[in-house]
Protein backbone atom coordinates (compact mmCIF):
# COMPACT_ATOMS: atom_id res chain seq x y z
CA UNK A 1 0.00 0.00 0.00
CA UNK A 2 1.09 3.45 -0.58
CA UNK A 3 -0.10 6.78 1.04
CA UNK A 4 -0.90 9.66 -1.14
CA UNK A 5 1.05 12.42 0.53
CA UNK A 6 0.51 15.22 -2.19
CA UNK A 7 -1.17 15.91 -5.48
CA UNK A 8 -1.31 18.09 -8.70
CA UNK A 9 -5.09 19.16 -9.18
CA UNK A 10 -5.66 20.73 -12.81
CA UNK A 11 -9.48 20.54 -14.00
CA UNK A 12 -11.39 22.19 -16.47
CA UNK A 13 -14.84 20.87 -14.93
CA UNK A 14 -14.70 21.66 -11.07
CA UNK A 15 -17.69 19.99 -10.50
CA UNK A 16 -17.85 17.34 -7.64
CA UNK A 17 -14.04 18.52 -6.62
CA UNK A 18 -15.21 20.10 -3.91
CA UNK A 19 -15.78 17.19 -1.80
CA UNK A 20 -11.97 15.47 -2.91
CA UNK A 21 -9.86 18.74 -2.33
CA UNK A 22 -11.95 18.67 1.54
CA UNK A 23 -10.79 15.31 1.84
CA UNK A 24 -6.96 15.74 0.99
CA UNK A 25 -6.86 18.37 3.38
CA UNK A 26 -8.37 16.53 6.16
CA UNK A 27 -5.55 13.69 5.40
CA UNK A 28 -2.63 16.37 5.10
CA UNK A 29 -2.38 16.02 1.76
CA UNK A 30 -0.18 18.75 -0.09
CA UNK A 31 -2.03 20.30 -3.02
CA UNK A 32 -0.51 22.38 -6.48
CA UNK A 33 -2.58 23.89 -8.52
CA UNK A 34 -2.97 26.20 -11.05
CA UNK A 35 -5.23 29.34 -12.93
CA UNK A 36 -8.94 28.84 -12.50
CA UNK A 37 -8.38 25.33 -10.92
CA UNK A 38 -6.46 27.28 -8.00
CA UNK A 39 -9.25 30.04 -7.72
CA UNK A 40 -11.82 27.73 -7.17
CA UNK A 41 -9.83 25.48 -4.32
CA UNK A 42 -8.48 28.62 -2.63
CA UNK A 43 -12.55 29.76 -2.10
CA UNK A 44 -13.13 26.78 -0.54
CA UNK A 45 -10.72 27.88 2.29
CA UNK A 46 -8.43 24.96 1.94
CA UNK A 47 -4.75 25.16 1.92
CA UNK A 48 -2.91 25.43 -1.57
CA UNK A 49 0.28 25.98 -3.53
CA UNK A 50 0.41 27.57 -6.63
CA UNK A 51 2.14 25.55 -9.16
CA UNK A 52 4.05 28.91 -10.44
CA UNK A 53 5.54 28.96 -7.11
CA UNK A 54 6.66 25.50 -7.36
CA UNK A 55 8.37 26.33 -10.35
CA UNK A 56 9.25 30.08 -10.15
CA UNK A 57 7.67 30.29 -13.91
CA UNK A 58 4.41 32.20 -14.26
CA UNK A 59 1.56 30.64 -16.52
CA UNK A 60 2.10 32.03 -19.79
CA UNK A 61 0.56 32.06 -23.96
CA UNK A 62 -2.90 33.05 -22.05
CA UNK A 63 -2.66 29.76 -20.01
CA UNK A 64 -1.43 27.34 -22.44
CA UNK A 65 1.28 27.11 -20.57
CA UNK A 66 1.41 26.17 -16.86
CA UNK A 67 2.40 22.88 -15.75
CA UNK A 68 5.12 21.93 -18.34
CA UNK A 69 7.49 22.04 -16.50
CA UNK A 70 10.61 19.73 -15.17
CA UNK A 71 9.99 19.78 -11.23
CA UNK A 72 6.08 19.21 -12.09
CA UNK A 73 7.14 16.17 -14.61
CA UNK A 74 9.75 15.03 -12.19
CA UNK A 75 7.55 15.12 -9.08
CA UNK A 76 5.50 12.95 -11.08
CA UNK A 77 7.58 10.65 -12.84
CA UNK A 78 10.02 10.14 -9.91
CA UNK A 79 10.78 6.52 -8.52
CA UNK A 80 12.29 4.87 -5.78
CA UNK A 81 15.22 4.41 -7.62
CA UNK A 82 19.06 5.92 -6.14
CA UNK A 83 19.38 8.60 -9.49
CA UNK A 84 16.25 9.69 -9.17
CA UNK A 85 16.18 10.57 -5.81
CA UNK A 86 19.45 11.90 -6.34
CA UNK A 87 17.94 14.14 -9.05
CA UNK A 88 15.01 15.32 -6.92
CA UNK A 89 17.44 16.51 -3.76
CA UNK A 90 19.47 18.17 -6.37
CA UNK A 91 17.05 20.20 -8.37
CA UNK A 92 14.55 20.30 -5.26
CA UNK A 93 11.49 18.34 -7.31
CA UNK A 94 8.47 17.43 -4.80
CA UNK A 95 6.90 14.06 -4.67
CA UNK A 96 3.62 14.28 -6.97
CA UNK A 97 1.63 10.90 -5.67
CA UNK A 98 -2.16 11.73 -7.11
CA UNK A 99 -2.79 13.77 -10.28
CA UNK A 100 -6.14 14.98 -10.68
CA UNK A 101 -6.87 16.09 -14.53
CA UNK A 102 -10.20 16.88 -16.17
CA UNK A 103 -9.14 17.82 -19.96
CA UNK A 104 -10.43 20.55 -21.91
CA UNK A 105 -13.95 19.31 -23.65
CA UNK A 106 -12.74 19.31 -27.55
CA UNK A 107 -15.34 16.88 -28.68
CA UNK A 108 -17.81 19.16 -27.03
CA UNK A 109 -16.68 21.92 -28.47
CA UNK A 110 -16.51 20.41 -32.03
CA UNK A 111 -20.18 19.64 -31.95
CA UNK A 112 -21.16 23.23 -30.79
CA UNK A 113 -18.61 25.74 -32.46
CA UNK A 114 -18.03 25.95 -35.94
CA UNK A 115 -15.23 28.33 -34.74
CA UNK A 116 -11.95 26.67 -35.77
CA UNK A 117 -10.24 29.18 -33.84
CA UNK A 118 -11.73 28.15 -30.89
CA UNK A 119 -12.18 24.59 -31.09
CA UNK A 120 -8.02 24.76 -31.75
CA UNK A 121 -8.10 25.94 -28.42
CA UNK A 122 -9.62 23.28 -26.91
CA UNK A 123 -7.03 20.75 -27.84
CA UNK A 124 -5.45 20.12 -24.19
CA UNK A 125 -1.65 19.74 -24.10
CA UNK A 126 -0.70 20.06 -20.72
CA UNK A 127 -3.46 18.24 -19.07
CA UNK A 128 -2.93 15.30 -21.49
CA UNK A 129 0.79 15.18 -20.80
CA UNK A 130 -0.12 14.97 -16.74
CA UNK A 131 -2.24 12.00 -17.44
CA UNK A 132 0.39 9.85 -19.67
CA UNK A 133 2.88 10.85 -17.32
CA UNK A 134 0.85 9.89 -14.20
CA UNK A 135 -0.60 6.85 -15.68
CA UNK A 136 3.27 5.59 -16.87
CA UNK A 137 4.34 5.78 -13.28
CA UNK A 138 1.37 3.70 -11.93
CA UNK A 139 3.45 2.21 -9.72
CA UNK A 140 4.15 5.09 -7.86
CA UNK A 141 1.23 7.75 -8.88
CA UNK A 142 -2.22 7.94 -8.88
CA UNK A 143 -3.89 8.76 -11.85
CA UNK A 144 -6.99 9.98 -11.92
CA UNK A 145 -8.46 11.04 -14.96
CA UNK A 146 -12.37 11.41 -14.83
CA UNK A 147 -14.22 12.46 -12.82
CA UNK A 148 -16.44 8.89 -13.13
CA UNK A 149 -13.36 7.96 -10.95
CA UNK A 150 -13.79 10.52 -8.25
CA UNK A 151 -16.39 8.09 -5.76
CA UNK A 152 -13.97 5.88 -5.86
CA UNK A 153 -11.27 8.22 -4.97
CA UNK A 154 -13.26 9.34 -1.83
CA UNK A 155 -13.63 5.74 -0.88
CA UNK A 156 -9.80 5.91 -1.06
CA UNK A 157 -9.13 8.67 0.72
CA UNK A 158 -11.68 7.77 3.28
CA UNK A 159 -9.45 4.81 4.29
CA UNK A 160 -6.64 5.82 5.66
CA UNK A 161 -5.76 7.57 2.15
CA UNK A 162 -3.60 4.75 0.47
CA UNK A 163 -3.91 3.00 -2.62
CA UNK A 164 -2.95 -0.24 -3.86
CA UNK A 165 -1.01 -1.40 -6.89
CA UNK A 166 -3.86 -3.15 -8.62
CA UNK A 167 -5.81 -0.10 -8.02
CA UNK A 168 -3.42 2.10 -9.48
CA UNK A 169 -2.85 0.09 -12.88
CA UNK A 170 -6.16 0.29 -13.09
CA UNK A 171 -6.45 3.89 -13.18
CA UNK A 172 -3.45 3.84 -15.62
CA UNK A 173 -5.12 1.30 -18.07
CA UNK A 174 -8.14 3.79 -18.01
CA UNK A 175 -6.23 7.18 -18.30
CA UNK A 176 -4.03 5.55 -21.21
CA UNK A 177 -7.96 4.99 -23.12
CA UNK A 178 -8.77 8.53 -22.27
CA UNK A 179 -5.49 9.86 -23.88
CA UNK A 180 -6.46 7.79 -27.10
CA UNK A 181 -9.83 8.19 -27.39
CA UNK A 182 -9.03 12.12 -27.03
CA UNK A 183 -6.75 11.72 -29.69
CA UNK A 184 -8.81 9.80 -31.72
CA UNK A 185 -11.30 12.84 -31.84
CA UNK A 186 -8.55 15.84 -32.89
CA UNK A 187 -7.27 13.05 -35.61
CA UNK A 188 -10.55 13.12 -36.97
CA UNK A 189 -11.31 16.68 -36.59
CA UNK A 190 -8.06 17.59 -38.15
CA UNK A 191 -7.44 14.97 -40.77
CA UNK A 192 -8.54 16.73 -44.47
CA UNK A 193 -9.28 13.35 -45.52
CA UNK A 194 -11.97 12.74 -43.16
CA UNK A 195 -14.69 15.25 -42.50
CA UNK A 196 -17.73 14.91 -40.61
CA UNK A 197 -21.24 15.37 -42.44
CA UNK A 198 -24.39 16.14 -40.83
CA UNK A 199 -26.87 13.72 -41.59
CA UNK A 200 -30.92 14.93 -41.76
CA UNK A 201 -31.21 12.23 -38.69
CA UNK A 202 -30.01 8.53 -37.69
CA UNK A 203 -31.24 4.95 -38.08
CA UNK A 204 -35.10 6.83 -36.86
CA UNK A 205 -36.18 10.77 -36.78
CA UNK A 206 -36.15 10.80 -33.35
CA UNK A 207 -31.95 9.92 -33.67
CA UNK A 208 -29.33 12.56 -34.30
CA UNK A 209 -26.85 11.65 -37.31
CA UNK A 210 -23.46 12.24 -38.59
CA UNK A 211 -20.82 10.61 -40.89
CA UNK A 212 -17.50 10.69 -40.42
CA UNK A 213 -14.79 9.49 -43.47
CA UNK A 214 -14.22 10.35 -46.87
CA UNK A 215 -17.12 9.64 -49.15
CA UNK A 216 -15.64 11.56 -51.72
CA UNK A 217 -12.58 10.01 -52.49
CA UNK A 218 -14.94 6.59 -53.63
CA UNK A 219 -17.74 7.86 -54.83
CA UNK A 220 -19.62 10.89 -56.59
CA UNK A 221 -22.80 11.81 -56.34
CA UNK A 222 -24.36 13.35 -59.53
CA UNK A 223 -28.28 13.35 -58.95
CA UNK A 224 -30.79 13.04 -55.96
CA UNK A 225 -31.73 14.33 -52.43
CA UNK A 226 -29.04 14.35 -49.87
CA UNK A 227 -28.00 10.46 -48.48
CA UNK A 228 -29.04 9.37 -45.06
CA UNK A 229 -27.73 7.40 -42.34
CA UNK A 230 -29.50 4.16 -43.74
CA UNK A 231 -28.62 4.97 -47.81
CA UNK A 232 -24.75 4.93 -46.37
CA UNK A 233 -25.13 1.48 -44.35
CA UNK A 234 -27.16 0.06 -47.63
CA UNK A 235 -24.39 1.46 -49.63
CA UNK A 236 -21.69 -0.24 -47.72
CA UNK A 237 -23.42 -3.85 -47.84
CA UNK A 238 -23.64 -3.48 -51.69
CA UNK A 239 -20.02 -2.19 -52.36
CA UNK A 240 -18.83 -5.01 -50.17
CA UNK A 241 -20.82 -7.88 -51.81
CA UNK A 242 -19.85 -6.08 -55.60
CA UNK A 243 -15.87 -6.35 -53.92
CA UNK A 244 -16.29 -9.99 -53.58
CA UNK A 245 -17.89 -10.90 -56.91
CA UNK A 246 -15.32 -10.27 -59.80
CA UNK A 247 -16.24 -10.89 -62.91
CA UNK A 248 -16.06 -9.51 -66.46
CA UNK A 249 -19.85 -10.11 -67.03
CA UNK A 250 -22.47 -7.70 -65.80
CA UNK A 251 -23.14 -8.20 -62.67
CA UNK A 252 -26.07 -6.22 -60.79
CA UNK A 253 -27.39 -6.10 -57.19
CA UNK A 254 -30.41 -4.75 -55.14
CA UNK A 255 -30.16 -4.29 -51.49
CA UNK A 256 -33.08 -3.48 -49.34
CA UNK A 257 -32.15 -3.28 -45.20
CA UNK A 258 -28.18 -4.36 -45.66
CA UNK A 259 -29.33 -8.06 -47.26
CA UNK A 260 -29.00 -8.50 -50.73
CA UNK A 261 -32.43 -8.94 -52.16
CA UNK A 262 -31.69 -9.60 -55.66
CA UNK A 263 -28.57 -11.06 -57.57
CA UNK A 264 -28.16 -11.85 -61.00
CA UNK A 265 -24.60 -12.37 -63.52
CA UNK A 266 -25.35 -12.17 -67.17
CA UNK A 267 -23.79 -10.85 -70.56
CA UNK A 268 -26.47 -8.15 -70.79
CA UNK A 269 -26.31 -5.70 -68.36
CA UNK A 270 -30.34 -4.86 -69.18
CA UNK A 271 -30.51 -8.82 -68.47
CA UNK A 272 -28.64 -8.73 -65.44
CA UNK A 273 -30.84 -6.06 -64.00
CA UNK A 274 -34.72 -8.05 -65.09
CA UNK A 275 -33.24 -11.36 -63.42
CA UNK A 276 -31.67 -9.46 -60.45
CA UNK A 277 -35.23 -8.04 -59.93
CA UNK A 278 -37.06 -11.33 -60.62
CA UNK A 279 -35.74 -12.81 -57.38
CA UNK A 280 -37.88 -10.56 -55.01
CA UNK A 281 -39.31 -7.56 -57.04
CA UNK A 282 -41.56 -6.72 -53.86
CA UNK A 283 -38.64 -6.21 -51.54
CA UNK A 284 -36.86 -4.41 -54.47
CA UNK A 285 -39.14 -1.32 -54.00
CA UNK A 286 -37.12 1.46 -52.25
CA UNK A 287 -34.22 -0.43 -52.30
CA UNK A 288 -30.50 0.63 -53.24
CA UNK A 289 -29.00 -0.84 -56.72
CA UNK A 290 -25.57 -1.63 -57.76
CA UNK A 291 -23.97 -2.59 -60.95
CA UNK A 292 -19.80 -3.20 -62.44
CA UNK A 293 -20.77 -1.43 -65.64
CA UNK A 294 -21.58 1.72 -67.36
CA UNK A 295 -25.33 2.53 -67.27
CA UNK A 296 -26.80 2.53 -71.11
CA UNK A 297 -29.76 3.69 -72.12
CA UNK A 298 -31.92 0.37 -72.49
CA UNK A 299 -31.19 -0.34 -69.10
CA UNK A 300 -32.02 3.08 -68.07
CA UNK A 301 -35.26 2.68 -69.28
CA UNK A 302 -35.90 -0.81 -67.57
CA UNK A 303 -34.52 0.69 -63.93
CA UNK A 304 -36.62 3.92 -64.64
CA UNK A 305 -39.65 1.45 -63.73
CA UNK A 306 -39.18 1.01 -60.73
CA UNK A 307 -39.39 3.11 -57.72
CA UNK A 308 -35.40 2.79 -55.90
CA UNK A 309 -33.89 5.18 -53.52
CA UNK A 310 -30.36 4.99 -55.07
CA UNK A 311 -28.38 3.73 -58.14
CA UNK A 312 -24.06 3.13 -58.03
CA UNK A 313 -22.05 2.53 -61.16
CA UNK A 314 -19.31 3.11 -62.59
CA UNK A 315 -20.69 5.77 -65.06
CA UNK A 316 -23.96 6.66 -66.74
CA UNK A 317 -24.55 6.92 -70.54
CA UNK A 318 -25.76 10.75 -71.07
CA UNK A 319 -29.21 9.12 -72.82
CA UNK A 320 -29.23 6.94 -69.44
CA UNK A 321 -28.42 10.01 -67.31
CA UNK A 322 -31.49 12.16 -68.90
CA UNK A 323 -34.13 9.00 -68.10
CA UNK A 324 -33.14 8.07 -64.72
CA UNK A 325 -32.52 12.65 -63.81
CA UNK A 326 -36.82 12.00 -64.62
CA UNK A 327 -37.30 11.93 -60.83
CA UNK A 328 -34.97 14.88 -59.07
CA UNK A 329 -34.86 13.27 -55.79
CA UNK A 330 -33.43 9.71 -56.89
CA UNK A 331 -29.56 9.24 -55.78
CA UNK A 332 -27.03 8.71 -58.67
CA UNK A 333 -23.51 7.85 -57.52
CA UNK A 334 -20.45 7.40 -59.63
CA UNK A 335 -18.26 4.40 -57.82
CA UNK A 336 -15.02 5.95 -58.39
CA UNK A 337 -13.02 2.87 -56.56
CA UNK A 338 -13.95 0.07 -54.12
CA UNK A 339 -13.19 1.17 -50.73
CA UNK A 340 -10.28 -0.76 -49.11
CA UNK A 341 -11.14 -1.57 -45.49
CA UNK A 342 -9.20 -3.22 -42.65
CA UNK A 343 -10.93 -3.01 -39.47
CA UNK A 344 -14.27 -2.78 -38.63
CA UNK A 345 -15.87 -1.15 -35.35
CA UNK A 346 -18.99 -0.91 -33.42
CA UNK A 347 -19.94 0.24 -29.94
CA UNK A 348 -20.70 -1.92 -27.60
CA UNK A 349 -22.22 -1.94 -23.60
CA UNK A 350 -19.23 1.14 -22.33
CA UNK A 351 -16.39 -0.16 -24.79
CA UNK A 352 -16.27 -0.41 -28.68
CA UNK A 353 -15.43 -4.14 -30.53
CA UNK A 354 -12.98 -3.87 -33.23
CA UNK A 355 -12.48 -6.69 -35.62
CA UNK A 356 -10.53 -7.63 -39.02
CA UNK A 357 -12.60 -6.73 -41.82
CA UNK A 358 -13.68 -10.37 -43.61
CA UNK A 359 -11.30 -10.50 -46.46
CA UNK A 360 -11.69 -14.09 -47.00
CA UNK A 361 -13.42 -15.16 -49.89
CA UNK A 362 -13.76 -18.89 -51.14
CA UNK A 363 -13.38 -19.79 -55.09
CA UNK A 364 -14.38 -23.30 -56.31
CA UNK A 365 -10.79 -24.77 -55.70
CA UNK A 366 -11.27 -24.01 -51.97
CA UNK A 367 -14.43 -25.93 -51.55
CA UNK A 368 -13.82 -29.79 -50.96
CA UNK A 369 -16.04 -32.47 -52.06
CA UNK A 370 -17.24 -34.48 -48.89
CA UNK A 371 -20.16 -36.97 -51.13
CA UNK A 372 -20.03 -39.34 -53.54
CA UNK A 373 -21.54 -37.14 -56.02
CA UNK A 374 -19.22 -34.11 -57.40
CA UNK A 375 -21.47 -30.98 -58.54
CA UNK A 376 -21.91 -30.22 -62.10
CA UNK A 377 -19.68 -26.91 -63.92
CA UNK A 378 -23.39 -24.99 -63.41
CA UNK A 379 -24.02 -26.09 -59.71
CA UNK A 380 -20.04 -25.54 -59.34
CA UNK A 381 -20.25 -21.91 -60.18
CA UNK A 382 -23.84 -21.32 -58.71
CA UNK A 383 -21.75 -23.28 -55.10
CA UNK A 384 -19.65 -19.98 -55.46
CA UNK A 385 -21.95 -17.24 -56.14
CA UNK A 386 -24.42 -18.65 -53.11
CA UNK A 387 -21.58 -18.69 -50.78
CA UNK A 388 -21.05 -15.28 -51.60
CA UNK A 389 -24.31 -13.66 -51.20
CA UNK A 390 -24.68 -15.78 -47.77
CA UNK A 391 -21.41 -14.33 -46.79
CA UNK A 392 -22.48 -10.99 -47.24
CA UNK A 393 -26.57 -11.83 -45.55
CA UNK A 394 -27.32 -11.53 -42.25
CA UNK A 395 -27.55 -14.72 -40.32
CA UNK A 396 -28.63 -17.30 -39.69
CA UNK A 397 -29.07 -17.28 -43.68
CA UNK A 398 -29.61 -19.63 -46.74
CA UNK A 399 -29.37 -18.67 -49.90
CA UNK A 400 -30.25 -20.41 -53.06
CA UNK A 401 -28.92 -19.85 -56.43
CA UNK A 402 -29.59 -21.14 -59.84
CA UNK A 403 -28.19 -20.29 -63.08
CA UNK A 404 -26.09 -17.40 -61.75
CA UNK A 405 -29.24 -15.84 -60.30
CA UNK A 406 -30.07 -15.47 -56.60
CA UNK A 407 -33.84 -17.00 -56.35
CA UNK A 408 -34.45 -17.15 -53.11
CA UNK A 409 -32.88 -16.10 -49.33
CA UNK A 410 -33.62 -16.75 -45.82
CA UNK A 411 -32.15 -14.60 -43.26
CA UNK A 412 -31.73 -13.37 -39.97
CA UNK A 413 -33.48 -16.23 -38.31
CA UNK A 414 -32.88 -17.83 -35.27
CA UNK A 415 -33.37 -21.18 -36.58
CA UNK A 416 -31.27 -22.66 -39.58
CA UNK A 417 -34.94 -24.36 -40.74
CA UNK A 418 -36.84 -21.02 -40.85
CA UNK A 419 -34.20 -19.67 -43.04
CA UNK A 420 -34.44 -22.49 -45.48
CA UNK A 421 -38.13 -22.79 -45.20
CA UNK A 422 -38.22 -18.68 -45.74
CA UNK A 423 -35.76 -19.27 -48.41
CA UNK A 424 -38.29 -22.30 -50.42
CA UNK A 425 -41.01 -19.75 -49.88
CA UNK A 426 -39.97 -16.78 -51.45
CA UNK A 427 -38.17 -18.57 -54.22
CA UNK A 428 -41.88 -20.67 -55.35
CA UNK A 429 -43.61 -17.30 -54.62
CA UNK A 430 -41.57 -15.31 -57.12
CA UNK A 431 -41.95 -18.48 -59.91
CA UNK A 432 -38.32 -20.12 -59.78
CA UNK A 433 -38.08 -23.64 -60.00
CA UNK A 434 -35.98 -24.84 -57.59
CA UNK A 435 -34.62 -28.18 -59.62
CA UNK A 436 -30.95 -28.46 -60.26
CA UNK A 437 -30.41 -25.28 -57.92
CA UNK A 438 -27.45 -25.12 -55.43
CA UNK A 439 -27.58 -23.91 -52.07
CA UNK A 440 -25.47 -22.32 -49.27
CA UNK A 441 -25.67 -22.15 -45.67
CA UNK A 442 -23.33 -19.43 -43.77
CA UNK A 443 -23.19 -22.20 -40.67
CA UNK A 444 -22.61 -26.15 -40.44
CA UNK A 445 -25.63 -28.16 -40.39
CA UNK A 446 -26.27 -29.77 -36.74
CA UNK A 447 -28.99 -32.59 -38.46
CA UNK A 448 -29.35 -33.68 -41.49
CA UNK A 449 -33.25 -32.15 -41.43
CA UNK A 450 -32.06 -29.19 -43.68
CA UNK A 451 -30.58 -31.46 -46.13
CA UNK A 452 -33.74 -33.19 -46.26
CA UNK A 453 -36.00 -30.30 -46.98
CA UNK A 454 -33.41 -29.00 -49.71
CA UNK A 455 -33.48 -32.83 -51.46
CA UNK A 456 -37.58 -32.59 -51.42
CA UNK A 457 -37.82 -29.23 -53.05
CA UNK A 458 -35.17 -29.93 -56.39
CA UNK A 459 -32.05 -28.42 -54.81
CA UNK A 460 -29.39 -30.69 -56.50
CA UNK A 461 -25.96 -28.62 -54.65
CA UNK A 462 -25.18 -27.53 -50.95
CA UNK A 463 -22.21 -25.65 -49.74
CA UNK A 464 -21.72 -25.19 -45.96
CA UNK A 465 -18.65 -24.63 -43.36
CA UNK A 466 -18.80 -27.77 -42.37
CA UNK A 467 -17.62 -28.85 -38.55
CA UNK A 468 -20.52 -30.82 -36.98
CA UNK A 469 -20.23 -33.58 -34.57
CA UNK A 470 -23.20 -34.73 -37.11
CA UNK A 471 -21.90 -34.09 -40.53
CA UNK A 472 -21.83 -37.81 -41.78
CA UNK A 473 -25.68 -37.69 -41.20
CA UNK A 474 -26.13 -34.87 -43.90
CA UNK A 475 -23.11 -36.54 -46.32
CA UNK A 476 -25.25 -39.82 -45.90
CA UNK A 477 -28.20 -38.76 -46.65
CA UNK A 478 -26.65 -36.60 -49.91
CA UNK A 479 -25.03 -40.09 -50.81
CA UNK A 480 -27.84 -41.80 -50.49
CA UNK A 481 -30.45 -39.40 -52.79
CA UNK A 482 -27.21 -38.77 -55.31
CA UNK A 483 -26.80 -35.26 -54.09
CA UNK A 484 -23.74 -33.38 -54.09
CA UNK A 485 -22.49 -31.69 -51.11
CA UNK A 486 -19.11 -29.63 -50.50
CA UNK A 487 -17.34 -27.83 -47.31
CA UNK A 488 -16.08 -24.59 -47.52
CA UNK A 489 -14.03 -25.37 -44.14
CA UNK A 490 -14.56 -21.67 -43.04
CA UNK A 491 -17.75 -19.67 -41.41
CA UNK A 492 -19.11 -16.33 -42.58
CA UNK A 493 -21.64 -14.95 -39.99
CA UNK A 494 -22.29 -11.67 -40.30
CA UNK A 495 -24.53 -10.23 -37.27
Amino acid sequence: MKKIQSALISVFNKDKIENICSLLSENNVKIYSTGGTYDYISKLDIKLEKVEDLTSYPSILKGRVKTLHPKVFGGILKTNSDSDIEDSKKYDIPDIDLVIVDLYPFEETVKNSNDHNEIIEKIDIGGVSLIRAAAKNYENTVCISSSSQYEELTDVLNDNCSTDISYRKRLAVEAFKKSSDYDSKIFSYLNESDTKIELRYGENPHQKGRFIGNFDECFEQINGKEISYNNLLDIDSSINLLRDLVSDKAIFLIHKHNNPCGVAIRDSLTDAFNDSLACDSISAFGGILTTNKIIDENTANQINKLFFEILIAPDFETGALKVLKSKKNRILIKLKKIPKESIQRRTCLNGELEQDFDNKTENFDDFKVVTNVSPDKNNSDDLVLASIIAKHTKSNCIIITKNQQLIGSGMGQVSRIDALNQAIDKSKKFGFNLGGASLASDAFFPFSDCVEISFKNGIKSIIQPGGSVRDIDSIEFCNQNKMSMMFSGIRHFKH
